[in-house]
């Protein structure tokens, strides 16, 4: 019989203990994130087995993914689409061409795959602390790679690791309320942890769970960070893990098997 503990991808190392770090400065395009985050990240120091997430926000304004609204000249399609939505023009041309497609529009909702493989409302494109609203910051163009870049920067911090960062972001989701944080970069860990083929206390054996656990830390770290708060970073720790690491693309799902998408 599996080890129920051993063979789980995430479990806990001990309690858990997360907070958000405080003290990073307001980032500018070009700025070294990694860099600027040392010293705040320091001041707790981290620990080998510790998890940072990081708002895809403070990710975008570094690497140049904030633009003028006025930028986004509107297209024909983008005008039609933002009539019939009543949203304004240039929004919605800043939307479309981040997207592969358009999944859903309708009820002033507008709903695309983004290049990323993301499904999600407006693409990601958001307006929200960066400039009263004439300002927009769209998704870093690999967040996965951002996630990498920043994980290298910090690793010796920790010991040399294990380490995981974790780029975040806030989606909907389906018959929910309210919209969570969810990962849509991850380094250094599993994105999920499959429990298919172990066995419960019972000797049942488990065909169908399957956990978002780079989804689950991006939410505490949301919780922890807040809105309004300016804290762009936390830190959550004592978590061990194990298995295969292969970026976000795990938590994204087959269309052939995506009802929503049919």
């Amino acid at each position: 019989m599996a080890d129920p503990e051993s063979d789980r991808p995430l479990v806990r190392a001990g309690p858990i203990s997360a907070w958000a770090v405080e003290g990073l400065p307001e980032v500018a395009a070009g700025e070294d994130l990694g860099r600027l985050a040392l010293e705040p990240l320091g001041r707790r120091g981290l620990l080998a087995g510790d998890v940072v997430v990081v708002t895809h926000k403070v990710v975008s304004k570094a690497e140049g993914r904030v633009f003028p609204l006025s930028a986004f000249e509107p297209r024909p399609a983008a005008m039609t689409l933002a009539a019939a939505l009543g949203q304004e023009p240039e929004m919605v041309e800043a939307v479309l061409r981040e997207s592969r497609r358009v999944v859903r529009a309708e009820s002033g909702v507008l709903i695309t795959e983004t290049w990323h493989g993301l499904v999600c409302a407006n693409a990601g494109v958001d307006r929200s602390n960066v400039g009263g609203g004439e300002t927009i910051t769209c998704l870093p163009v690999d967040p996965d790679r951002s996630a990498m870049r920043l994980r290298s920067q910090w690793l010796a911090m920790a010991g040399g690791g294990p380490l995981a960062v974790l780029i975040s972001d806030t989606f909907g989701r389906p018959f929910r309320e309210g919209a969570v944080n969810v990962a849509i970069g991850v380094a250094g860990m599993p994105a999920l942890s499959d429990h298919r083929g172990l066995r419960d206390g019972q000797g049942y054996e488990l065909h169908a769970s399957t956990i978002g656990s780079a989804d689950e830390i991006a939410s505490l770290g949301e919780l922890l960070m807040g809105k309004l708060d300016g804290l762009p970073l936390a830190v959550v720790r004592g978590l061990t893990w194990s298995g295969p690491e292969g970026g976000s693309a795990p938590l994204l799902r087959d269309p052939e098997r995506d009802i929503f998408r049919r």
